[in-house]
């Protein structure tokens, strides 16, 4: 369970109510990706859903009925994750954005080369060509598409060259189970 001064307010407004919970901002990310991997008790910093909570109100078991189909704590908090909105503090949006954009400037180091060497460009040129650039990650978007724009906008400052190797295997028939399972991803034919 998470403390009440690190918790974070996630909030939904639906049918003119508000209705919000105080949660743990580093878990709602693991959350969003498979909420089976995070127990309610620790994603939550109090097993209550609040109509305003830091006046602590307490919305109606009729309202909840209302707005979620059920006054079960686990429906609410899933509803109000999906659909509403979650309110960080600066330094938590900070570290959020911080960590997003050495994931962007890893994924170009590690698939990006510089054409004139044929070698991968140094993070730390990446890095500085975005700040010139005057990239801005989004922690809140996909890192496909922020890969993607980052890119497009490196381009001009920078020379990229994107390589992509082709590969043939031969593997005995009682190996194949488990290599296509490992290649099912990037297998573009079965031969």
């Amino acid at each position: 369970m998470v403390s009440l001064d690190d918790a974070v307010l996630a909030r939904l407004e639906k049918g003119g109510s508000r209705y919000e919970i105080l949660v743990d901002p580093k878990l709602v990310e693991t959350w969003k990706e498979d909420p089976n991997l995070v127990e309610l008790s620790d994603l939550l910093a109090i097993d209550e859903v609040w109509s305003d909570a830091k006046a602590g109100d307490r919305p109606t078991s009729d309202a909840l009925e209302r707005v979620f189909g059920s006054t079960d704590l686990s429906t609410c908090v899933d509803k109000i994750l999906r659909d509403g909105s979650i309110q960080l503090t600066t330094a938590q949006r900070r570290q959020m954005v911080d960590d997003r954009m050495k994931q962007i400037i890893n994924e170009i180091a590690m698939t990006a080369t510089d054409p004139k060497t044929k070698l991968p460009h140094p993070h730390i040129r990446i890095e500085n060509a975005l700040q010139e650039a005057r990239f801005k990650a989004d922690p809140f978007l996909s890192m496909e598409r922020q890969v993607k724009d980052a890119v497009n906008i490196l381009k001009p400052i920078i020379p990229l060259q994107f390589i992509t190797i082709k590969l043939a295997f031969k593997v005995p028939g009682k190996d194949y189970g488990g290599v296509s399972n490992l290649l099912r991803d990037s297998m573009q034919k079965d031969q």
